[in-house]
């Protein structure tokens, strides 16, 4: 440890020398100060094995959090970011360049078997029969990202935030962002009206950037009212919310699952170009729905999921989604689809007040990143279905409502992870869980 306080002495700005150990969930390695039993450390910009100086940038009862500011033996995984801001103290976005693609792939599948072992409850023997590791998408670990927002700071410069931080990191250009989106000049100019800028680039085509206005009172989507356009920059209002249109249509085409969608630019898609399909394939050939049975697509968005399951089934299908942007877009894109119902709802409140009721066959979850809760799981079981596709994108969720899942008589059969958010530690997961 080269800093001369103990343990217990130690502030933010100090600096130790650890031997990093497993990644851990949240794009950190593990280390302890001393011995085995020694204080956690969670360590950015580390690879397991490595022994690294580590700068401290915060202390908690029970751990501390750190940057290796230096690499004093390195794993053989290491590599030169290609990013010049992916970098200790630098942008938060991606937290694992520094890592070989390829050992990318293994860190989250790692994770993912960590995190189901310890919050999910699944033993050793369950794990290794899931044969748990993550596979890539096409087109890279660059340039795959179609949707990103940049913070404005108060120099009116657009850039990404630190990690755990509201501080701006200005950026020239996003190495992970799509090429379309690399070469607008949003980065190269101030914006000092906006708070932050968003742009898109779809699948089908189309480019948007959005600003949301800097200090403004503008109404946001629970209020359903519009915000004055104020501002030579504010083309357009989109949505009546409190974004505004710059460039490019209030509305882009995706492709997917062999159909065309119509999506509002700030709305949800899936970022990564090929994360839709390479979904929608996981989904339908876990669960096998066969004609005449009975749906639920639960988080349903635009309604990728339910129009994959209505065409299988040609029967009854309903989608629960609460955002209005989801619901308006969702009700848009099913229109052709016989037997297909829109409930626009939070999700447990649809299921408490029957809104949407059982029997049901085979139920699609697709929940954010908190998770379904056990509360929705319960309802999901109590409705009898005989397969459930669990599309997660935070394995933590994941695991503790797999353990959920578990009590009520349902089990992990099969397990599929997708690196949809590459040189980040995120991780897409498809779990199907069945009676």
């Amino acid at each position: 440890m080269s800093s001369p306080y103990g343990i217990e002495d130690l502030v933010e700005g100090d600096r130790v020398e650890l031997v990093v150990g497993a990644p851990a969930h949240g794009g950190h390695c593990v280390a302890r100060i001393g011995d085995e039993h020694g204080r956690v450390v969670f360590v950015r910009h580390a690879l397991p094995g490595e022994r690294v100086t580590a700068e401290i940038t915060e202390l908690h009862r029970g751990y501390l959090r750190a940057e290796a500011v230096a690499v004093q033996q390195a794993s053989p995984d290491r590599v030169t970011p290609p990013c010049p801001y992916a970098r200790p103290f630098g942008c938060g976005g991606c937290d694992l360049q520094h890592v070989a693609p390829a050992a990318q792939l293994e860190w989250k599948a790692a994770v993912v078997r960590e995190l189901l072992g310890r919050m999910g409850g699944l033993s050793a023997t369950q794990l290794d029969a899931l044969g748990v590791r993550v596979e890539p998408l096409p087109g890279g670990p660059l340039g795959w990202r179609s949707r990103i927002r940049y913070a404005v700071d108060a120099a009116d410069r657009p850039g990404l935030l630190k990690h755990r931080s509201h501080e701006v990191v200005p950026i020239d250009r996003c190495r992970i962002a799509h090429p379309r989106l690399q070469e607008l000049d949003v980065t190269a100019r101030r914006w000092p009206d906006a708070a932050a800028v968003e742009a898109v680039a779809s699948t089908g085509g189309d480019v948007s950037v959005l600003a949301r206005r800097a200090g403004s009172t503008v109404a946001t989507r629970s209020t359903g009212e519009a915000a004055p356009a104020t501002g030579d920059w504010l083309l357009d209002e989109v949505h009546g919310g409190d974004r505004a249109l710059l460039d490019g249509s209030a509305e882009v085409r995706e492709v997917a699952a062999g159909r065309e969608w119509h999506v509002p630019a700030e709305g949800f898609w899936q970022i990564h170009p090929a994360a839709a399909d390479t979904l929608v394939t996981a989904v339908l050939e876990m669960l096998r729905p066969e004609p005449g049975e009975v749906s639920w697509d639960l988080y349903g968005g635009a309604g990728l999921f339910a129009a994959a399951l209505a065409e299988r089934t040609e029967a009854r299908t309903t989608v629960v989604e609460s955002s209005p942007v989801g619901v308006a877009a969702a009700r848009r894109n099913l229109a052709t689809l016989r037997h297909v119902e829109v409930v626009a709802a939070k999700v447990d409140v649809a299921l408490a007040r029957r809104r949407v009721a059982g029997p049901v066959d085979v139920v699609v979850l697709d929940p954010p990143r908190s998770g379904a809760g056990a509360k929705v799981v319960r309802a999901v079981v109590a409705a009898g279905p005989r397969a459930v596709a669990y599309v997660a994108c935070d394995p933590a969720a994941l695991a503790r409502d797999v353990k959920t899942f578990a009590e009520l008589g349902f089990r992990v059969t099969a397990l599929r992870a997708y690196d949809c958010f590459p040189m980040t530690q995120h991780v897409e997961c498809v779990a199907l869980l069945e009676r």
